[in-house]
């Protein structure tokens, strides 16, 4: 789903022009814009995965007793999502560092992707955010049939009844707990395409009021009223990556087998902040 190109006044648009639009149609033939269209998003996630895959392979390749500068900086990276996902994840945080690291670059770059012009966010099409919750979903409901077993999964839904209450009520806790599971994806999807189409949609707004203040006066270029709307976009863009993935990081630690009473309700506070 292609965000809607809206204007709060004629001449100011929401949505920046896309490279294909400015090339125009004596360049880009109508068939290829149309594919475009639908796929770019596509193309650009694509574009953004295979970027990480050389970069991580380039890191792990030319690994040294005594690093350079990108070895450093990777390596930087490694040590820093470790030491968040190890206050929720315990012990299992190396397990699962592989995944949530990857899922945080993939969001991370996708984000940036919008900030280079004539480029859009992939994040900022809502199935490509639900194609990352979904991924989300499942990697979850494998890791708890794995970590608990199918009958310790059950059991987990249903609140671990052990006595005749709680026995009474795990009917209506399995159904509260089946229906959350199935929330968690539609909530981290809308949370990142809604974070994200709004502050492109910030962007693009003041770059076309800036142009428009200088648009009497004949000028090829405008007040850059969006350039410091662009820093804050690389703000915004790491932070939705962080919340995504560490609400990920949560839900799967909630379906771990519990280190301690407490480690659950340490995972449902630290949820209850990150929203």
């Amino acid at each position: 789903m292609q965000p809607a190109v809206a204007a709060s006044s004629p001449g100011v648009s929401v949505e920046m022009p896309r490279l294909y639009q400015v090339l125009g149609p004596d360049l880009v033939p109508h068939d290829l814009m149309a594919f475009l269209d639908t796929w770019g998003g596509n193309i650009l996630a694509l574009g953004a995965l295979i970027l990480i895959v050389i970069l991580m392979t380039r890191a792990a390749s030319r690994s040294e007793a005594v690093p350079g500068r990108f070895q450093n900086a990777v390596e930087a990276v490694v040590e820093v999502l470790e030491s968040l996902f190890r206050d929720i994840l315990g012990s299992s945080t190396r397990e699962f560092l592989p995944f949530l690291g990857t899922l945080f670059l993939f969001i991370l770059f996708m984000n940036l992707t919008g900030l280079i012009p004539l480029l859009h966010s992939p994040t900022s099409q809502f199935e490509i955010t639900l194609s990352l919750a979904i991924v989300v979903f499942c990697y979850v409901q494998i890791v708890a049939t794995r970590k608990l077993g199918l009958i310790g999964y059950i059991d987990h839904l249903m609140s671990r009844p052990r006595d005749f209450v709680s026995w009474l009520l795990a009917p209506l806790m399995l159904l509260l707990h089946l229906v959350a599971e199935l929330a968690r994806p539609i909530s981290l999807a809308l949370r990142l395409f809604g974070n994200i189409t709004g502050e492109e949609a910030l962007i693009a707004a003041f770059t076309g009021l800036g142009v428009l203040a200088l648009s009497t006066t004949g000028s090829p270029v405008g007040v850059p009223l969006g350039l410091p709307f662009i820093f804050l976009g690389m703000l915004f863009g790491l932070v939705q990556a962080f919340v995504f993935t560490i609400l990920s990081a949560i839900y799967i630690a909630q379906v771990l087998p519990p280190e301690g009473e407490d480690h659950g309700k340490d995972t449902i506070q630290s949820e209850g902040a990150v929203r």
